[in-house]
């Protein structure tokens, strides 16, 4: 019952329960409902999804954990059109690594930058 589960449960539940058929899969930033620990049991829904080799999932993601799916075809939407990137070239993974290697002084920094 996902009525009787966390919001972040209840969408894993979902996915695990309904991603079971070949077919095209579109999501659209996933990762919104889902902590980081759940977003690694995201990626294995879609490990055991590719593994049966009858479907194609096509994520859009904010997610430097999701972007790191194993052999991913990565793309970024800009201005300029649309090109592949490495997931190290993604501004999301850029940000969370200057974020892990110093989260004070990247958090201060960020505070007192002028909205944009």
């Amino acid at each position: 019952n996902l009525l009787k589960k966390s919001h972040g449960e209840s969408f894993l539940a979902f996915f695990a329960n309904r991603l079971t058929g070949r077919g095209i899969y579109l999501f659209d930033e996933p990762e919104a409902a889902l902590s980081p620990t759940r977003q690694l049991e995201f990626l294995k829904i879609l490990k055991q999804l590719e593994d049966r080799k009858n479907a194609q999932v096509i994520l859009i993601t904010h997610s430097p954990l999701l972007m790191a799916y194993p052999n991913a075809d990565l793309f970024m939407f800009g201005y300029r059109g649309i090109s592949k990137i490495a997931l190290e070239e993604s501004e999301h993974f850029r940000v969370m690594s200057r974020f892990y290697k110093n989260p004070t002084s990247f958090i201060e920094e960020n505070l007192n930058e002028e909205a944009s």
